[in-house]
């Protein structure tokens, strides 16, 4: 752990010495295991269909009452800083992502401040859906590089199973999630060659409506091409939340899968190489490669296209499902843990989902 005072010194003669690295990681999965087959108990679909599209065998369910995004989170936090060799006191902020918060507001961040009982640190809750990881991420890097924080806790953590359509309606979605948390603790390191050596960003709203949860919002439907004049007044009352929407199941995420697919196998390898190619490095460099576990043969699709062994991809949706945010840190630490990654490897995070918004990490781990 480094020395507070070394961190507090003048940002123009120590910044350049110094940059982040995960110093402990951490992931929570529930003990429910809902497997393709206990799916056909609600809905039209069979373990067949679901992994010839997903590659998903089973997913895990948090309790529904007792278990929340912010309780997986903690329980992740707790192992990542425990690992770190710091204290939960000794945390100097928080980035929470997720895109199924305890609360419509406040965030889940100021809750693991508070469950954690730490100092009066800030907590910045982060939107960025499946990318959400590598954005709260890449924030991280930017305050421990600033000599801002020496450590910062980073949690990914998703409830999607209280939030899913479990009908034949909804099953396009429905088999696709699962529930988990991840965390890592960012330290500053002053050790060449390791750490995040950079992170990338990208977004793109033109799409916004293709992967989105519309309601609850504040839209007023301003997407369709219906004016509020044209609206009658039950219509305008269902612009928030009401019965009818909840009938109509316009409560639930809507996704238009191939769409989705079609842009994600081009975006993932571009923000991959655009990582490597700052480095002046290729694919044969990667160790390991631990994408954001949207879907197996996005993933696969992936690990073809930059030519990479099936030893440096880390794959495991087929166990989780999509956690969202909580999928990248789930994977690195499930990874790392049976000891895929080693000290000197040189390990990429690539994202992409809602938004849309898309991005990588490159570590040296």
């Amino acid at each position: 752990m480094v020395e507070r005072s070394f961190v507090n010194c003048p940002f123009n003669q120590y910044s350049f010495m110094f940059h982040s690295k995960i110093a402990g990681i951490g992931k929570y999965v529930p003990k429910n295991v809902v497997t393709n087959h206990d799916l056909q108990k609600y809905m039209d679909t069979n373990d067949e269909w679901i992994q010839e599209r997903t590659g998903i065998q089973q997913r895990r369910f948090a309790d529904r009452v007792g278990e929340t995004t912010t309780t997986m989170g903690v329980e992740a936090a707790k192992i990542a800083i425990e690992r770190a060799g710091t204290t939960a006191a000794e945390i100097d902020f928080i980035v929470f992502a997720t895109l199924s918060p305890d609360y419509y507001f406040p965030g889940c961040g100021v809750l693991v401040q508070r469950a954690l009982k730490m100092k009066e640190i800030g907590a910045l809750d982060v939107r960025n859906q499946c990318s959400g990881f590598l954005y709260a991420l890449s924030v991280a890097d930017q305050f421990i590089k600033t000599g801002m924080y020496r450590n910062i806790l980073v949690i990914g953590s998703e409830k999607h199973s209280f939030g899913l359509d479990m009908s034949t309606r909804g099953r396009n979605i429905s088999v696709i999630f699962g529930d988990g948390a991840g965390a890592v603790v960012l330290q500053p390191t002053i050790e060449e060659e390791q750490g995040i050596l950079s992170t990338h960003l990208h977004s793109d709203g033109n799409h916004a409506e293709i992967l989105a949860m519309y309601n609850p919002g504040t839209h007023g439907n301003h997407w369709t091409e219906k004016k509020l004049a044209d609206f009658n007044e039950a219509e305008i009352s269902d612009m928030f939340m009401s019965h009818s929407m909840i009938e109509k199941g316009q409560n639930f995420p809507y996704m238009d899968g191939p769409a989705v697919f079609k842009t994600a196998v081009v975006k993932f390898p571009e923000v991959v190489m655009e990582a490597l190619n700052q480095h002046g490095l290729k694919p044969s460099d990667i160790d390991l490669l631990v994408p954001h576990q949207a879907n197996l043969r996005i993933s696969q699709f992936i690990q073809q296209h930059l030519g990479l062994g099936k030893e440096k991809i880390y794959n495991n949706i087929q166990k989780y499902g999509n956690t969202t945010a909580a999928s990248i840190p789930i994977a690195l630490c499930e990874a790392w843990e049976e000891n895929r990654i080693k000290k000197g490897d040189l390990v990429c995070l690539a994202a992409f989902g809602s938004g849309f918004t898309w991005a990588s990490a490159l570590i040296r781990w």
